[in-house]
């Protein structure tokens, strides 16, 4: 399998900003969702991310089994998924890329 490093540079920038944003933000991470989800523009983005969010966690969850993984060790992955969308598929593909084929975890 060829190494994720492309993944890897996407997870670390990405997570660097995510928590820089957090760091300086004037509200919490809920009070800004909920925020998004007053208006029925901004609403209907968060759903079309979280939908896709779904379809990821899917995916891991079915790419997961296939490799003969337990399902307590996706629920990491799955729980950043849930709350910041990318950050756990990209997870995900960088530390099975770095793991391997052929090994269980």
């Amino acid at each position: 399998m060829n190494r994720p490093h492309l993944a890897l540079a996407a997870l670390l920038l990405f997570s660097s900003y995510t928590a820089w944003t957090m760091a300086i933000a004037d509200q919490s991470l809920l009070a800004f969702g909920l925020e998004l989800l007053s208006r029925p523009d901004t609403a209907q983005v968060v759903i079309d991310l979280y939908l896709l969010g779904a379809m990821a966690g899917t995916w891991i969850y079915r790419d997961a089994r296939a490799r003969g993984y337990s399902w307590v060790s996706m629920l990491p992955y799955l729980a950043l998924t849930m709350v910041f969308l990318s950050i756990g598929p990209l997870l995900y593909i960088v530390t099975v890329g770095y793991r391997g084929n052929g090994e269980k975890r």
